[in-house]
């Protein structure tokens, strides 16, 4: 599983004009790419990752400060684009392996105390963000 995170000053995912999923204020948006191989365990690694990774302002986490997540499914994560001019998606996971694991990593952030928003899988979404830095990083379990 693999993970972009954004330290954000406010997110949101609109999709057919319609805004499906938002934060605001200080957190993260995280979109989640699922390979073959991953496992409810590793949703959950995900989970507890990004609930106490100290990334926010003054190394906080979002368990710290009860900051949002807004989290999005992005099967681009593992593609690769290193041969052709046309990236592959064979790393990536089919939807219906890749659904339940999405929704296994909101869950668990839920389950941990986290407020999350979600975009919707498969949509063709149109994602807005301020990045606060700029700060991003590449998670993995």
């Amino acid at each position: 599983m693999r993970a972009v995170v954004q330290r954000v000053d406010g997110a949101k995912v609109v999709v057919a004009g319609e805004t499906v999923g938002e934060i605001t204020g200080e957190g993260l948006c995280v979109l989640v790419g699922v390979t073959h191989d991953d496992t409810p365990e590793e949703a959950a690694r995900l989970a507890r990752k990004l609930w106490s990774v100290r990334v926010l302002e003054d190394e906080k986490s979002c368990s710290d400060v009860d900051a949002p997540l807004l989290v999005i499914s992005q099967f681009t994560l593992y593609g690769d684009a290193r041969k052709g001019r046309r990236p592959t998606w064979n790393a990536a996971a089919p939807g219906p392996v890749a659904e339940p694991l999405v929704d296994e990593v909101v869950a668990q952030l839920r389950k941990l105390g986290a407020h999350v928003e979600t975009g919707r899988f498969g949509a063709d979404m149109r994602v807005s963000l301020t990045n606060h830095g700029p700060f991003t990083v590449l998670l993995e379990v």
